[in-house]
């Protein structure tokens, strides 16, 4: 059972609220200088040239006050919590800079995606978070880019962990 916060429950429960889930996205790969920090929720104006929108959150130990999560026109599925099915989401980005289908294209290895939904009124509050997820694939075409994210797939887990040598199974070579 996943706990949830008391103003998230008001919020569920009630007919109409002014409270706005936030979806926080954290982008971790080797070759980036720094993660990338995204949001849904253009919840404060970070600067005014260029113009740019955000949410300031603490989550993943993040600092508010220089390591903000960048508004980015987005939607998201997060990933279910049934038992059958592994973690996986959808995040669909709205293609506004023509770089960003070949950014995400341009890895070799696959980046490590965690996320997070926080309320509007509390972002420091975590209320769902996924972590350690990777991004599978990234489709893109003029109008958007769909990024796939997922548990480490187990295809890809060196089977069988020895290799069958003269040294290590000699029963095999009589």
């Amino acid at each position: 059972m996943r706990r949830v916060s008391l103003n998230a429950r008001t919020a569920f429960d009630a007919p109409t609220t002014a409270e706005i889930e936030i979806a926080l996205i954290m982008i971790e790969h080797p070759e980036l200088d720094a993660p990338v920090r995204l949001s849904t929720d253009p919840s404060e104006r970070l600067s005014v040239e260029p113009l740019m929108y955000g949410t300031r959150s603490t989550w993943m130990d993040s600092n508010p006050a220089n390591e903000p999560f960048l508004f980015i026109l987005a939607s998201t599925d997060i990933p279910s919590d049934l038992e059958d099915a592994p973690a996986a989401a959808n995040i669909v980005v709205e293609n506004v800079d023509s770089d960003i289908a070949a950014l995400l294209r341009s890895f070799t290895d696959r980046p490590t995606v965690h996320m997070a939904v926080v309320l509007a009124g509390s972002p420091d509050l975590v209320e769902v978070e996924f972590r350690g997820m990777v991004m599978v694939a990234a489709d893109g075409n003029a109008g958007s880019v769909s990024l796939q994210v997922s548990r480490a797939p187990v295809e890809e887990e060196s089977v069988p962990m020895d290799r069958f040598t003269k040294d290590r199974f000699p029963g095999l070579f009589r």
